[in-house]
C-alpha cells in the first residue's frame, strides 16, 4: 500500500512541476519570437548579416525550436488537465480540497497562508485527512 501512496503522490507532484516546465517555455517562447521579429539585435553567434539565405536558415531554426516547446507545452497542459479532473471526480469535498491545496495550489501545511489555516484544521488533522484522500485518489 505504501508503494500505491507513493505513486500517487509522484504522480500528483508533475503538476506543480508542469507548471514550472510551462513557465519557463513561455519564456523561452517569448524570446524566440522576440528573436524571430528582431534578428539583427540577437548576440547569440547566429547570423544576423544581411544576406538573405543566412536569415532564411535562422528564421527556418527559429521556427523548429518553437514548434518543439509548444509541443512539450501542449503535452504539460493535458497533462495539468488531466490532474485535476482526476482530483474532481473524488466525492469527498474536503479531500479535494485537501489535494488541490498541496498539489494544484502548491501550498504547504502550516503557516498563516497554509492549508491547515485554510481548512481550519490541525497538522495531524490535515495528515490524516491527506491520507485518506491518496487512498482514495485513482490514478
Amino acid at each position: 500500500m505504501a508503494d500505491e501512496i507513493t505513486r500517487k503522490k509522484e504522480y500528483l507532484k508533475q503538476y506543480g512541476e508542469a507548471v514550472r516546465q510551462m513557465a519557463r517555455s513561455e519564456l523561452i517562447i517569448n524570446e524566440l519570437r522576440m528573436n524571430k521579429m528582431h534578428p539583427g539585435l540577437v548576440l547569440d553567434g547566429s547570423p544576423s548579416g544581411s544576406a538573405r539565405s543566412d536569415l532564411s536558415a535562422y528564421a527556418v531554426k527559429l521556427e523548429e525550436e518553437t514548434e518543439t516547446y509548444l509541443k512539450a507545452r501542449y503535452h504539460r497542459i493535458r497533462l495539468c488537465t488531466e490532474i485535476r479532473d482526476r482530483i474532481e471526480a473524488m466525492t469527498d469535498e474536503d479531500e479535494k480540497d485537501i489535494l488541490t491545496y498541496r498539489y494544484i495550489k502548491l501550498m504547504r501545511w502550516e503557516g498563516k497562508n497554509g492549508i491547515c489555516k485554510k481548512m481550519g484544521i490541525s497538522e495531524r488533522g490535515a495528515y490524516r485527512l491527506h491520507g485518506q484522500a491518496l487512498q482514495h485518489f485513482k490514478i
